[in-house]
C-alpha cells in the first residue's frame, strides 16, 4: 500500500512518540516559519535566529558527546584504578602493581573509546530518538569488557577485577544518562525551532503531504521541512498544510541544485516517482558532492525498527519484516522480570501501601481495596485489585451518568466524576490507586508494561483488530499511559496500545517504565 492509498483511506501512522511536543517546522511560502503548535517567526530574520538548523548542528551535537563521553570514560577508569581490590585497601604503594594498573587502565580507556566510535553511537540517525543509541552505547561497552575478559584469560593476567566490578556498571550507567540528559537538552531545544535537520520533500503532491504531516507528529524527527519538489508539470506554487504554506522549490529533475540554496541536509523522496527505481538512482547521482543525504519514505507503517531487516540480493535490497511472536524466549524473560521486579515493589512499597490503606479507611466508609472483573491475555478474566477511590455504589450510579461522558469509543471517562472520594482524587491524580495491581503481576494476570486492562463491556465492542489488545497481559502501566492517559481518545488509545502488542521489547520497557515515574510526578491527563 502506498503512502497515498493510506492517506485517502483516512489512515494514520503508528509510529511510536516517546513525548507529545512538535518536532517539525514547517516553511511558509510568505517568509514565515508556521509550527504545528501555532508559533510563528518573522521571515529571514526568523532563519538567522534559529541556531545550528542544517549540516553544523549535528558536528557541533556530536563532539559535546564525544568530549562528555571521553570524560566518564576516564572518570570511571581512574575510579577503578584509584580502588585495586587485587591490593590491601585503595592506593598501594608496590610499584609493579601500580604500573600494571596504569598501563592496563591506559588501555581500558583507549579501547573504550575507539568502541564508541566503532560502534557509531553518534550517528546522525540514532540521536534524539528511539532506544538505538543507548543499546549502541551499552553494545560497545559490553563488546569492551568481553574482549578484555577473553584477553585476560589468554594472557593470565590477574589485575582487572575492579573495571568489571566498578568501571563496567559505572560507566554503562553513566554514558547512559550522558545520553539521556543530552537528548532531552535536544528535545527542549527543538521545541523552540533548534538543531533541526532542513530536508526537501520530493514525490507527487499528496505524498508530499502525507509525509510532512507525519514529521509533525514525531517529537525525535526534528525535521525542517525547507520546500517540496513536485513532479514536472504540476501547477502548484505551495502546498498548504494545516497552517503552513510549503513552498515549491522546483521539480524533481532540478532537486539537487536546490539543496545548497537552501541548506538543505536531506532529500526525502516521498513516494514513487515518475520513472521508478531508475528516476531514485538518478537523483543520488545528482546529490553527490552536496553533502546532502537521501531519504526514502516507505510507506509500511505501526513497525518498529528492530523488525525490519534488510538484505541485499542481485542489487535488489529486500526488506524482510520480522513478524510479531507471542511466545518463545522474550517472553519468558518478561515473565522473569514481572516476578522480581513486583515481588520487590510489594516488599518496599508495603510501608507506604499500609499508609494509603489508613487513609482511605478514614476518608469514607467501605472497602480498602476496589476489585472489579477485567479481560486479560486470550479473553482470560481476572480480578484486577486497586485502592477504592469511589464511593460503595459506583458501579451502581454508572447509569445515571452515561449522557455525561467526556470520552469517546467505549470509554467511559468524567473529569469532575462526583463518585470520586475526597482522598480519591489525589490517589488517581499520581497513579497511587494503582500500586496494589503489582499483586496482579505477581499472580501472573497482568505485567508491569502492556496495553490498558480492559473491561468485558469493552471487549464486548470491539471491531475489527481491536481484539489484537489481548494477544499479550494487560499491563500497570503502557504507551497510553505516558501518552495522555484520560486525554486521548478511543482510536489513539487502541493506535498505542496495537502499536505495543506488536513492537515491545525488554529495552522499550524499561524506556516506559522510567517515562511512567516522570509522568506520575507531573501527571496530565490523570482523573
Amino acid at each position: 500500500m502506498s503512502a497515498v492509498d493510506e492517506r485517502r483511506r483516512g489512515y494514520r501512522p503508528r509510529g511510536i512518540r516517546l513525548t507529545r511536543r512538535p518536532a517539525a517546522v514547517l516553511a511558509s511560502s510568505a517568509g514565515p516559519l508556521a509550527r504545528p503548535w501555532g508559533t510563528v517567526d518573522s521571515g529571514v530574520n526568523a532563519q538567522a535566529a534559529r541556531v545550528d538548523s542544517g549540516q553544523s548542528w549535528a558536528k557541533r551535537y556530536r563532539r559535546w558527546l564525544r568530549i562528555t563521553d571521553a570524560v566518564i570514560v576516564a572518570v570511571t577508569v581512574a575510579a577503578a584504578y584509584a580502588f585495586r581490590f587485587e591490593e590491601v585497601g585503595p592506593f598501594p604503594v608496590h610499584a609493579g602493581a601500580s604500573g600494571s594498573y596504569l598501563a592496563v587502565s591506559i588501555a581500558v580507556v583507549l579501547a573504550w573509546v575507539l568502541a564508541l566510535e566503532v560502534h557509531r553511537t553518534r550517528e546522525e540517525t540514532v540521536l534524539g530518538i528511539g532506544s538505538e543509541e543507548y543499546k549502541r552505547v551499552l553494545d560497545a561497552t559490553l563488546g569492551v569488557f568481553g574482549g578484555i575478559a577473553i584477553i585476560v584469560i589468554l594472557l593470565g593476567i590477574d589485575v582487572v577485577r575492579s573495571y568489571f566490578a566498578l568501571a563496567l556498571p559505572a560507566g554503562a550507567l553513566l554514558l547512559l544518562v550522558n545520553r539521556w540528559q543530552w537528548r532531552a537538552w535536544l528535545n527542549r531545544q527543538r521545541v523552540f525551532g533548534h538543531y533541526l535537520s532542513k530536508v526537501i520533500v520530493v514525490g507527487a503532491p499528496a505524498d508530499v503531504e502525507y509525509v510532512i504531516r507525519q514529521f509533525g507528529k514525531v517529537s525525535g524527527a526534528a525535521y525542517e521541512v525547507v520546500g517540496a519538489a513536485l513532479p514536472a508539470g504540476s501547477s502548484e506554487k505551495h502546498l498548504q498544510i494545516s497552517a503552513a504554506r510549503i513552498p515549491v522549490l522546483c521539480d524533481v529533475d532540478s532537486v539537487a541544485g536546490k539543496v545548497a540554496e537552501t541548506g538543505a541536509n536531506a532529500v526525502v523522496v516521498a513516494g514513487p516517482l515518475e520513472g521508478g527505481t531508475r528516476a531514485i538512482r538518478q537523483l543520488g547521482w545528482a546529490l553527490e558532492g552536496t553533502r546532502a543525504g537521501l531519504v526514502l519514505a516507505s510507506s509500511l507503517t505501526d513497525v518498529a525498527g528492530p523488525r525490519i531487516h534488510w538484505r541485499p540480493v542481485e542489487g535488489l535490497p529486500l526488506m524482510h519484516v520480522e513478524l510479531p511472536r507471542f511466545t518463545g524466549v522474550k517472553h519468558t524473560l518478561k515473565r522473569l522480570v514481572d516476578i522480581l521486579a513486583s515481588a520487590a515493589a510489594l516488599l518496599i512499597l508495603s510501608p507506604l501501601l499500609g499508609a494509603l490503606a489508613w487513609i482511605i479507611v478514614r476518608d469514607s466508609k467501605g472497602p480498602v481495596f476496589f476489585r472489579q472483573e477485567r479481560v486479560g491475555r486470550n479473553g482470560k478474566r481476572f480480578k484486577m485489585v486497586k485502592f477504592r477511590s469511589m464511593v460503595t455504589t459506583a458501579e451502581q450510579d454508572l447509569a445515571g451518568l452515561r449522557h455525561l461522558n467526556e470520552g469517546a469509543g467505549l470509554l467511559f471517562k468524567l473529569k469532575n466524576d462526583p463518585r470520586i472520594t475526597a482522598c480519591g482524587h489525589w490517589l488517581r491524580k499520581y497513579s497511587l490507586d494503582e500500586l496494589p495491581q503489582f499483586w496482579n503481576v505477581l499472580k501472573g494476570d497482568m505485567s508491569l508494561v502492556g496495553p490498558r486492562p480492559q473491561l468485558p463491556g469493552e471487549v464486548d465492542g470491539y471491531e475489527g483488530d481491536v481484539s489484537r489488545r489481548l494477544l499479550i497481559k494487560p499491563g500497570i502501566t503502557g504507551l497510553w499511559q505516558i501518552n495522555g492517559r484520560s486525554n486521548l481518545d478511543w482510536d489513539e488509545s487502541v493506535r498505542w496500545d496495537l502499536y505495543y502488542v506488536e513492537n515491545w521489547s525488554l529495552t522499550g520497557d524499561i524506556m516506559i517504565l522510567w517515562r511512567t515515574f516522570r509522568v506520575v510526578l507531573h501527571p496530565v491527563g490523570a482523573y
